[in-house]
């Protein structure tokens, strides 16, 4: 079943995601590449961090490896205080079920799914029983509740986005990894994706992660890892600053 709507991702106990000296090292022609190097990274409840860094900095495979995709050379992570070392694949998807969701570059849409099956689809894997009626909820929420009958091909790329986004939050997680969700979209778009972004995020009381190139994008967190060659650049991060105000 989904997370019902009047739970609160906030009363999880243990810290969405801690990452412990977690590196990562790779094959290749040329021989072992290391991508993440003791890395430590943590996100508290309705958190909103942004990681940004040069290409090749390992801002997506840090995501792959905090959300289990990918499994670290060493060091500890911990989702929602679970060590997912501990666990095999079955049992990382039951972690991640319905407190987990992502959203990539690419908006990965089912072709052959509307967008309404697009959002349900992940529900109803789920067995939530209202499973068509969120998704309809959901796609109102991002503005596209006129194109619930469309597919994928004839939606623009920020209509499209903005599907994925609806089915990443339908489920009520309350972890959201963003992977540069505006990378492909039109200046107009970008804007538009960030703010439902951030707006339903908050609403949810969900943490987010954010891998990002734009740092104007990046200031939005509450707080901004830089990373080079898989290593924080700057381990003594603080929050962003708020705006100062005239008196």
């Amino acid at each position: 079943m989904t997370r019902a709507p009047t739970e609160d991702p906030s009363k999880e106990t243990a810290d969405p995601l801690v990452l412990q000296h977690v590196s990562l090292t790779l094959p290749s022609a040329a021989g072992p590449v290391e991508i993440l190097r003791g890395l430590d990274v943590s996100v508290g409840h309705g958190e909103r961090v942004a990681l940004i860094g040069p290409s090749g900095s390992g801002k997506s495979s840090l995501i792959a490896v905090a959300a289990g995709l990918e499994r670290p050379t060493g060091g500890k992570v911990l989702l929602f205080g679970q060590d997912l070392a501990g666990l095999d694949e079955d049992g990382r998807a039951r972690l991640r079920r319905g407190r987990v969701s992502l959203v990539f570059q690419s908006f990965h849409l089912l072709p052959n799914m509307t967008a309404e099956e697009n959002v349900a689809a992940p529900l109803e894997i789920a067995r939530a029983l209202d499973a068509t009626a969120t998704a309809k909820a959901w796609l109102e929420r991002v503005g596209l509740s006129a194109r619930g009958r469309h597919y994928p091909h004839q939606l623009s790329g920020g209509e499209q986005q903005r599907v994925a986004l609806a089915r990443a939050l339908a489920s009520r997680p309350a972890l959201l990894f963003a992977d540069e969700p505006t990378g492909n979209l039109d200046a107009v778009n970008a804007h538009k994706v960030a703010d439902m972004m951030f707006e339903l995020v908050a609403d949810l009381g969900a943490a987010l992660v954010l891998v990002t190139h734009d740092e104007t994008l990046a200031a939005r967190a509450d707080r901004i890892v830089r990373l080079r060659d898989g290593r924080v650049a700057d381990p003594a991060v603080t929050a962003i600053p708020a705006p100062a105000t005239s008196a």
